[in-house]
Formats: structure tokens, C-alpha cells, sequence
């Protein structure tokens, strides 16, 4: 595997869990990611999302940001997490392609001329807001024919831009430190906006065929915790600090 889109791949669809919601124990299969992931690609490729192109992704965990990150990276587009809801104003000042965020903070959001709004959560205020969930249940699943090579980007924080080629080799290193495989549940508590938490919680569980868990808060929801710094409920810790990226 040599880029993001390998990992979602068809014929690593089968019937085990990609995505698990802790807090409502709702599951998504590998088969359901995996094609889902194909449809956000293609709303994407509508909206205008080309090579390079940035797609802001706002709001923590949850499967509509996990779609917008693996169908942007298909395309070979540039994710920039926020990681939680509020809207990073540097990100609206690159003027990304393509914002991704919750429908509670669609008002809040002021774009410019070549940015395009989708929300989820729920349908939008807007006219010229696009209903995320909506686009990604009617899109067709056909594979993108978009050529990504292991040395174009796909990730930024704004000041550092990460290509296929290193977020795979540190989450190959997070697979072999940490143990995962695919029995493995991965819960993300840390910050979606380092990088480090995304190639440890996003990239690493999916390389391994475990699941990605959306965390709740009390008991542990996993085996595997990915924190930004300090502990967690989960018999194992994946520290941001611990990832080389």
C-alpha cells in the first residue's frame, strides 16, 4: 500500500468494523466505509476538488469527517482538520475548495467566492449550502481514475503539509509498536488537528483492518487510546509524542 486510497480499496470490503460510535454503538462495515469513501470522493471531484486542493474538515471524530478525509485523499486533495467545532479562520483564509463541517456552525462560517459550504448533522439554512449526507447517499460509488503518487500531499496543519508516503510509514511504525491488527479497536481522544493523532488514529487502525471508535466519555470504549498527552480508560496509550511524522 502506497497511498491513502489503497486502504479503501474494494477488495479490503467485508463485513467487519471500519467505524464504531461508542457513545450509540452504531458500526460501520469495512464494506460501507470502503464505499461510502468512493461516493465522498466523487461529491468532492463535483465541488471542484482537484490535486492539491485543500478540504477543511470541521468537528472530532465521527464517520462524515472520516469520509471527507479518505475521499479527499483518492483525489489527491489536502485534508486540514480543525478537530473540534469551532472553524479555524486561517483555514477560511487559504480559501479551501470544500469545508465539511456541523450544521450548527453553518451560519457561522462566511466563505469566500471560491469556497463551497457541506454540512452534516442535519440539512442546511443556506441555499448555496450543500447537505453532506444527503450528496453522499445519492453520489455513485464508481473508483476515482485520479492518479496519487506516494510523494503528493494529502495532509496540513497550515504550516506543515504531510505526503501518503509519511503518513503510511509512521502508521506502519504505530501497527508495529502498539500491536495493532484486526481485532483491535482504536478510540480517538485526542485532537484531530495534530496531524499525529490523525496518522495514529485514522490511518494506523485502518492499515492494521481494525476499527476507528469515536470515544464517550467514562469506561473504556477500546483497547487502543490516542491521546494528545496524558492517559485514558483504555488498557493501551498511543501518545501524539510516541508518533514520528
Amino acid at each position: 500500500m502506497d497511498v491513502l486510497g489503497d486502504l479503501v480499496a474494494r477488495d479490503r470490503r467485508s463485513g467487519r468494523p471500519a467505524f464504531t460510535d461508542a457513545g450509540t454503538d452504531r458500526s460501520i462495515s469495512y464494506r460501507d466505509f470502503c464505499t461510502t469513501a468512493y461516493k465522498a470522493g466523487n461529491v468532492l471531484r463535483y465541488l471542484g476538488v482537484r490535486e492539491e486542493a485543500t478540504v477543511g474538515v470541521v468537528g472530532p471524530i465521527g464517520p462524515q469527517p472520516l469520509w471527507a478525509f479518505y475521499g479527499a485523499a483518492q483525489l489527491g486533495a489536502v485534508t486540514w482538520f480543525t478537530g473540534d467545532t469551532a472553524v479555524d479562520e486561517d483555514l477560511l483564509e487559504s480559501e479551501p475548495r470544500v469545508v465539511v463541517l456541523p450544521v450548527s456552525h453553518e451560519e457561522s462560517v462566511d466563505p469566500g467566492p471560491s469556497t463551497k459550504v457541506a454540512v452534516y448533522g442535519g440539512a442546511p439554512a443556506r441555499p448555496t449550502t450543500l447537505h453532506w449526507e444527503k450528496e453522499l447517499w445519492s453520489e455513485n460509488p464508481a473508483v476515482h481514475p485520479t492518479d496519487v503518487d506516494s510523494a503528493d500531499p494529502f495532509l496540513s496543519t497550515g504550516e506543515e503539509t504531510y505526503t501518503h508516503g509519511e503518513a503510511l510509514e509512521s502508521a506502519r511504525a504505530v501497527v508495529e509498536r502498539v500491536g495493532l491488527d484486526a481485532d483491535t479497536r482504536v478510540v480517538v481522544r485526542g485532537s484531530l488537528s495534530d496531524p499525529r493523532v490523525v496518522v495514529a488514529g485514522l490511518v494506523a487502525p485502518i492499515l492494521a483492518g481494525g476499527t476507528v471508535v469515536a470515544p464517550m466519555d467514562g469506561p473504556p470504549a477500546g483497547d487502543v487510546a490516542v491521546v494528545d498527552a496524558g492517559n485514558a480508560p483504555e488498557n493501551r496509550v498511543c501518545r501524539a509524542d510516541d508518533v514520528l511524522l
